[in-house]
């Protein structure tokens, strides 16, 4: 029944339903959004990987004196237009 599930023409079949749904100007701010949510998911995961990695901690005051301080995740920022970004880097 699915011996041929995924083939060119459906993949491009979905791309025009979403360029009619969204429209073209919509799907790179789309894109760009879902990208910086994927770095914020990948930072997440790899310091709570850090986090639960065994390294004979104790519990002692040396040892948590000479632990690395966790990088900061990254801050989601709103998604603006071009136009918009080089107006407010010209007047700050």
């Amino acid at each position: 029944m699915f011996r041929n599930g995924l083939e060119p023409w459906h993949l491009l079949v979905v791309l025009a339903v979403l360029i009619l749904l969204f429209g073209s100007k919509k799907l790179p701010e789309m894109a760009r959004g879902l990208g910086k949510s994927m770095r914020i998911l990948k930072a997440e995961t790899k310091a709570m990987r850090e986090d639960d990695t065994p390294g004979g901690d104790n519990g002692t005051a040396a040892s948590t004196a000479t632990e690395q301080p966790r990088p900061a995740a990254v801050a989601p920022v709103n998604v603006t237009k071009a136009d918009e970004t080089t107006a407010r880097n010209t007047t700050a």
